[in-house]
């Protein structure tokens, strides 16, 4: 380089040293996003009892407005208009904050009220009963013990098997179909779905 001046062939030399610093940067990138999206996978994938529950700000992010709104603020959905009134699929519905399987299809029946109703949970252990009075009614409310979501309420029924009926919320679960249980992590839970 004489006299300030950059000769055609250092400009190549220098844009390739551009280009191959482009690319790198962007290479890491690419595997840095992959990494953390296996993570959130990872974190939202099964049932891990060992893996801690999100932080709130985690499922402000994690989770649609309406879930966050119905498993940290109580709040409920219109009958007829949410995700699994109606679902006659096989599967688990399981807690949309730890994926824990809560209630499966076996035990899902139609009550006439446009919200998922259950004959019986999986485990009692697994929910967690509170009188709520709110709204100038008394009812029993139920939470997930573990992540302490608002599932929905329990009520007396003389229809139902059990003489009790799981009013819940859809947008508290996430459903995983029976053929997807083995792919998702949930293998362990299919002889839940074998009707007796």
């Amino acid at each position: 380089m004489y006299g300030g001046r950059i000769t055609s062939e250092e400009r190549s030399t220098l844009s390739t040293y551009v280009g191959i610093a482009i690319v790198v940067i962007l290479a890491a990138a690419g595997i840095y996003f992959f990494i953390l999206a296996q993570k959130e996978k990872n974190e939202t994938t099964g049932f891990d009892p060992n893996r801690p529950i999100p932080a709130d700000d985690v499922l402000r992010h994690r989770l649609t407005a309406e879930q966050y709104h119905v498993v940290r603020e109580g709040g409920s959905q219109t009958p007829f208009q949410n995700e699994f009134w109606n679902n006659q699929r096989a599967g688990l519905y399981c807690d949309v904050i730890t994926g824990e399987p809560l209630f499966t299809s076996l035990d899902k029946y139609d009550a006439g009220l446009g919200v998922p109703t259950f004959t019986k949970p999986i485990s009692n252990d697994l929910l967690v009963q509170s009188i709520d009075t709110s709204h100038d009614m008394r009812r029993v409310e139920l939470r997930a013990k573990r992540s302490n979501a608002h599932l929905g309420y329990l009520f007396s029924d003389p229809k139902s098997p059990t003489g009790q009926q799981y009013a819940m919320v859809s947008a508290a679960f996430r459903f995983v179909p029976q053929e997807r249980m083995k792919q998702d992590g949930y293998d362990a839970f299919l002889p839940l779905l074998e009707k007796k």
